[in-house]
């Protein structure tokens, strides 16, 4: 774990973590859990993440992450497990915020719900650069579904309803094959106050956090693969200004409303 008091990134399994957590302690969870999709067909799910999100291309340039191979109804019980475990840790009023994909929507808007946390709204991010389906409509999206642990108080500035980003490329020095556009999270992590804590039980290559040093909100979060975690431990000495950039993740064109 970073000894820094701003971020904090742990090495470990998420429910165990969020377990460790004191209640009431978050003003915010702002993740990007596994989606275990990338096919309809249990088959194509137990893919490595690799095969799945990736073009040959590319392949060899990313190390897998853990967690996306279950099958609909065991992501569905895994999924209410941590929510309703990441509810018991935010603040009354708090907010959860998790991207997902249309293939886990119907089922990540579910278990927000059976987890304890009161559904408010999906806020679409659009990928410009997204592959065509030629006679079908473009995949093209992808979704933050949100909620709040009870009701919200009406404070802060308005927020946008969708972002049009593309995501972060290879030579732009993408990290993790899910990562997301830092300016996306920069707007996300402010729905908690400044000087608030976000929790990322799903820390990945480090984004939220590194958002939320840029924005001025404390940051804990938790990765099972060892490699992604050492990745977020080094961004985010990168974003406190305590190491050297590598040709890491820059800045990404982005339209708000």
């Amino acid at each position: 774990m970073s000894n820094d008091q701003q971020a904090t990134v742990h090495l470990g399994e998420a429910l165990a973590w969020l377990r460790t957590l004191e209640t009431a302690s978050a003003d915010a969870v702002i993740t990007d859990p596994p989606y275990s999709s990338g096919g309809m067909l249990r088959s194509d799910r137990t893919g490595t993440t690799k095969a799945k999100y990736t073009d040959s291309a590319t392949k060899s340039q990313y190390v897998d992450f853990s967690g996306d191979n279950r099958d609909q109804r065991g992501w569905g019980y895994w999924m209410t497990l941590w929510l309703s475990e990441a509810l018991r840790v935010t603040k009354p009023g708090g907010v959860l915020v998790m991207f997902c994909d249309w293939r886990q929507l119907p089922t990540a808007t579910d278990t927000m719900q059976s987890g304890g946390w009161v559904w408010r709204g999906l806020v679409p991010w659009i990928k410009p650069d997204a592959r065509p389906q030629l006679g079908r409509f473009t995949q093209n999206a992808e979704f933050v579904a949100w909620g709040s642990n009870g009701p919200m108080p009406v404070e802060g500035g308005a927020l946008p309803g969708y972002y049009l980003a593309r995501a972060p490329r290879a030579n732009e020095g993408r990290q993790h094959i899910t990562q997301k556009p830092v300016d996306v999270l920069r707007s996300l992590v402010q729905i908690a106050p400044r000087g608030g804590l976000v929790i990322d039980p799903f820390t990945g290559s480090g984004t939220t956090g590194v958002a939320c040093l840029h924005e001025g909100r404390r940051f804990a979060g938790c990765e099972s693969v060892p490699h992604h975690h050492a990745t977020a431990l080094h961004r985010l000495a990168v974003a406190r200004g305590a190491a050297v950039p590598d040709g890491m993740q820059g800045a990404f064109d982005l339209e708000m409303s």
